[in-house]
């Protein structure tokens, strides 16, 4: 089996950084867009397997991301893991009615990280599993 491929998109280098250090041990292949437009492109080009998803971002905010990631018959399957300062209830609200699987806020704790990127790439391996079964 592959290695589950991780989009981290952000339009803050440091973070993505930040980020891409953290994965770094583990057996993901990590790809990085820096605007809501360009991972949507490679959302569709790569068909990752979770999305690390700001919500602030210019173009296209992290909300319409996820938007149209979920919404999308061929994505809406993909986990949205939110990453972003917004702290506010309303903001996390918002995310998870749009579709958003997860929400962290910064500065997160690494092994929680860790721990809910495991558990949701084990279930959509699963979907994955029962989709290829059925098909």
């Amino acid at each position: 089996m592959s290695q589950p491929k991780i989009l981290i998109v952000d339009d803050n280098r440091v973070n993505v950084d930040l980020l891409k250090a953290q994965l770094k041990s583990f057996p993901y292949t990590i790809d990085c867009a820096y605007d809501g437009e360009e991972a949507l492109a490679k959302i569709h080009q790569t068909m990752p397997d979770l999305v690390l998803l700001d919500l602030m971002m210019p173009k296209i905010s992290g909300y319409e991301v996820c938007r149209a990631i979920k919404q999308d018959k061929e994505t809406q399957f993909i986990p949205v893991i939110i990453i972003t300062a917004l702290s506010e209830l309303d903001d996390k609200i918002k995310a998870i009615e749009l579709g958003a699987d997860d929400f962290l806020v910064k500065p997160f704790n690494k092994l929680e990280l860790i721990t809910r990127i495991k558990s949701l790439l084990n279930l959509k391996a699963l979907h994955d599993d029962v989709d290829r079964s059925e098909n």
